[in-house]
């Protein structure tokens, strides 16, 4: 067993050891690119999103100094036709990347990490020298000629180095060469049956093309067929809310959201893990070392990103281009570039259908309010604080105070909105409103008995307060809104609720520039 070279299956081993959600199915996707002109993958996903796991799950699977058949027989992957054909038949390479970093001021990190591996991997081969002058490619070549048996090469966290250093620095350059050298040249399909590298970003782009342009990428913006091995699916994380005796939608609000390619609802996998053992749903993001990038990334203010940070933490979505980032975190030209690294991050979920980007759940809400309170937004700090004053106005039946709350988030927001009808002030409402998520889940146009209501805040378990319907009209009379929601049954809707719910009308007077309010107890 080597340090890079047939390492085993102790990896997954611990993996499996541990609960595990079955996510093998990855290894079906993998095997059916081998000796293909697909063979060479680089899967970038945020952190937290199981890519050491699989990482070392394919390591398990393919490595021929291990026996792992036990490993995968009760996973998914067992009943697949390819699974004989590849279990254990692969002279493996694993890199973590990580390893190498550790020292930032060493710029020959490059240097040691292709000795380092051509070093260890000529120790698997006794019988075959190093001559001098080699580089790990050149060793493998003369490998190849001997065993006839290809490689294949999974690489941990490969943008590990790419994050550390800017571009044109001597180490950055040097392993875009050692990265071209290995993968780009036409020598790479006879020595590697497959490569997978997995890391946050996709492939750096050098002016408009992949510095490795003969890898299939799958990404958080473009994740192809591999978007269900992304993050836990909403019947995965059921199985193990029932499994441990945890409130399912608790868990959904927290750690949901998250929609990759096709799949509309993906879990945050270590957010969900991590909340099953403290038997509590909270922010677990502290602990992965990105809230210092957020927070420098939205510090940048390019044109329009405070007004858009504002609109999706009162749940609205914002447009994106993608297409334009360079996949370096140092090279931000734009908002839609800092948008895009937060996408890659984790901090936005992107629909690609509409081209929007928007605050997956609970979870990474917060986390965006710390950011935005490091970096002195005052006035959006200022607006969360009016928004926890709004609610209590609300809940006390306070209405000239409800009015004034609304009055101010209006007048904060006008360079957000052209203020000119019910929807409009709906998104209003909603940044105004945005303190009770904490307590309550927000619903915009909740379909109800005969239409829809246009906000409704339903208070989450264990919250002792009464729920809420908001109707909003535009140039009509206050009292018109209250009548509404009796007229079309919106308690309905909110039937467990009807001891304890609030009816709420807003209204908006386009000459006097003023809004109105009406608080009833429903009855």
């Amino acid at each position: 067993m080597g340090a890079y070279i047939n390492v085993g299956n102790a990896g997954f081993q611990r993996v499996r050891n541990s609960e595990y959600v079955d996510k093998s199915g990855l290894i079906s996707i993998v095997n059916g690119t081998l000796f293909t002109e697909r063979s060479f993958s680089c899967v970038s996903r945020s952190r937290r999103f199981g890519k050491s796991v699989a990482a070392k799950m394919l390591c398990a699977y393919y490595d021929q100094s291990c026996d792992s058949r036990s490993l995968f027989t009760d996973l998914e992957i067992a009943n697949d036709p390819s699974f004989e054909k590849h279990l254990n038949k692969y002279p493996v390479i694993y890199l973590d990347l990580t390893s190498f970093i550790a020292d930032r001021s060493d710029d020959n990190i490059v240097d040691k990490m292709n000795a380092a591996l051509l070093a260890d991997v000529s120790k698997a081969y006794p019988d075959i020298p190093v001559e001098a002058g080699d580089r790990l490619m050149d060793y493998l070549l003369r490998v190849i000629e001997v065993t006839r048996q290809p490689f294949v090469f999974i690489i941990d966290e490969w943008d590990a180095i790419c994050r550390e250093y800017a571009p044109g620095t001597q180490a950055m350059d040097r392993y875009v060469g050692w990265l071209r050298r290995m993968f780009k040249s036409q020598d790479a399909a006879r020595v590697f049956a497959g490569v997978y590298m997995t890391g946050i970003l996709p492939i750096k782009k050098y002016k408009t093309e992949s510095a490795l342009n003969n890898f299939i990428e799958y990404s958080m913006v473009e994740p192809v067929d591999m978007a269900p091995y992304f993050g836990f699916t909403k019947d995965e994380v059921k199985t193990l809310a029932e499994r441990h005796r945890m409130d399912f939608e608790e868990l959904e609000k927290w750690y949901d959201g998250y929609q990759i390619g096709d799949e509309q609802s993906i879990f945050n996998p270590n957010s969900v893990m991590q909340a099953l053992r403290s038997r509590r749903c909270r922010s677990f993001w502290a602990a992965t070392g990105s809230y210092d990038a957020v927070a420098h990334y939205i510090q940048m203010n390019y044109e329009g990103l405070k007004d858009d940070v504002v609109r999706m933490l009162a749940g609205e979505r914002c447009l994106v281009d993608p297409t334009g980032f360079q996949n370096d975190m140092s090279v931000i030209h734009s908002k839609d570039d800092v948008l895009t690294v937060l996408i890659h991050l984790g901090y936005l979920s992107y629909d690609w259908k509409e081209s929007e980007c928007y605050i997956p759940n609970r979870e990474v809400a917060g986390e965006m309010v710390n950011a935005v309170k490091q970096n002195n937004w005052n006035h959006i700090v200022d607006s969360i604080e009016k928004s926890k004053q709004l609610l209590q106005a609300t809940l006390r039946g306070d209405e000239e105070s409800v009015a004034r709350g609304v009055d101010a988030a209006h007048d904060e927001n006008t360079s957000i909105l052209s203020y000119n009808d019910e929807n409009s002030l709906a998104c209003v409402l909603s940044i105004a409103y945005y303190y009770a998520s904490n307590d309550y889940i927000i619903h915009r146009e909740l379909a109800t008995g005969k239409g829809f209501a246009d906000l409704v805040l339903i208070p989450r378990k264990n919250v002792d307060s009464p729920a809420i319907v908001i109707e909003l009209k535009y140039d009509k009379a206050v009292d018109t809104a209250i009548e509404q929601i009796k007229r079309r049954q919106y308690p309905a809707k909110v039937a467990q609720y009807v001891d304890n719910l609030l009816l709420v009308g807003i209204t908006y007077d386009r000459d006097s520039k003023q809004h109105e309010c009406r608080i009833e107890k429903f009855v």
